[in-house]
């Protein structure tokens, strides 16, 4: 019999590479555990609010982010070497442009709607992190909703209106209120709080506790 379903809220964002390698690290601890109760629900959390809308040179971002390339070298060396380790392609030479993920969230929350919010999830992280592609310009996003089969031009439409942006936003207001502070942050049943990119190996043991917890009950 399977497992009663327990809600996995994910606190994300698409150009968080901590959020791409959590991901991955969950994904691999699903699959050696597929009777998993997991039932995920990913939500915004915007790793820079502040962004302009069209985004901005990366150069110029991580120079003001880090204070020059060297920073940047430094606080990249540790995602790198996670990356690896799950087996990971991040190509940070192919990223020209760093985006306002606002219209990115827009994108997951209609794909949920859907029943597409992880394929949404997994397409952005691949856009960005794998091909360098700008996931805050509307063409890129109208061609992934497209390759996860929602209607791109209704993707487009929506985009170019305000469609639930002020959603989006309140909706990372109430993270941040909660107590949330950096992503990614998982909730497992609504109560526990794990943060960071945690290794297969902790989600193995919480889907096990999960599953004796029922088993008594």
């Amino acid at each position: 019999m399977p497992a009663a379903a327990i809600k996995l809220d994910i606190m994300s964002d698409p150009i968080c590479p901590w959020c791409y390698i959590g991901k991955s690290y969950l994904d691999r601890a699903m699959e050696q555990n597929p009777d998993h109760p997991f039932q995920i629900e990913w939500h915004p959390f915007q790793l820079n609010p502040d962004m302009p809308a069209e985004g901005m040179d990366r150069r110029a971002y991580l120079e003001d982010k880090f204070g020059g390339k060297e920073g940047a070298v430094k606080a990249y060396a540790p995602v790198m070497e996670h990356a690896q380790k799950a087996g990971l392609k991040i190509d940070f030479e192919a990223m020209k442009r760093t985006p306002n993920t606002l219209d990115a969230h827009r994108l997951i929350h209609w794909a949920g709607i859907e029943g597409r919010q992880t394929a949404a999830v997994s397409a952005l992280f691949k856009a960005y992190f794998v091909e360098g592609r700008d996931i805050g310009d509307t063409d890129t996003l109208a061609d992934i909703a497209d390759g996860i089969e929602l209607d791109a031009a209704v993707i487009r439409r929506l985009l170019a209106s305000d469609a639930d942006q002020q959603l989006i936003i309140d909706r990372d207001a109430h993270s941040r209120k909660m107590g949330i502070t950096s992503v990614p942050t998982f909730i497992v049943a609504g109560k526990h709080a794990v943060p960071g990119a945690q290794p297969p190996e902790l989600w193995a043991k919480v889907i096990a506790e999960l599953a004796a917890q029922e088993s008594n009950s």
